[in-house]
């Protein structure tokens, strides 16, 4: 090879990224096995994301968290809901992030190089009658990505 071929470099495809929040509730169970169902047919890797916000002492109205909570007990709840969710067979490709901080801002700064945002349709908070709850429709609005909404009874067929 003279100085003067080109160097040939391979070229890699980008891994896909999908984030995906979690916050114990049925619509987030539906929209983690929804981007579970979605990897396993782009083969992107899950990026689930649990967090948590430390409640202030004014005006904050998010699920009740003990404002000693703390990493290990936030842990212990995202290793019990990807059990319940999947049980034993949790899917390849599947990436752990456990972050204290607004749900909505933590998922909007994810959302930064990711290709797609998974959220249920409502979380833990808000009114039962509400089309979107506060973290969902947040995320929709600023997101760095497209964002997918999930209804609780959406399953991971539904991707096709």
């Amino acid at each position: 090879m003279g100085s003067s071929d080109p160097v040939r470099v391979p070229v890699r495809e980008p891994v896909r990224r999908v984030v995906v929040g979690v916050d114990g509730s049925p619509t987030s169970h539906a929209a983690l096995r929804w981007a579970a169902g979605y990897a396993r047919e782009t083969g992107a890797v899950v990026e689930v994301v649990y967090a948590w916000d430390t409640p202030s002492s004014a005006g904050w109205t998010g699920p009740a968290i003990d404002p000693e909570f703390d990493l290990e007990q936030a842990h212990e709840r995202f290793a019990a809901e990807l059990q319940s969710v999947f049980g034993d067979e949790r899917p390849a490709g599947l990436r752990e992030v456990l972050v204290e901080g607004d749900p909505s801002e933590v998922l909007i700064r994810a959302s930064e190089g990711a290709d797609l945002v998974v959220v249920g349709r409502r979380g833990r908070g808000g009114f039962a009658r509400a089309m979107l709850g506060s973290v969902s429709q947040r995320v929709a609005q600023h997101a760095a990505c497209p964002v997918v909404v999930v209804r609780p009874e959406q399953t991971p067929d539904a991707v096709r």
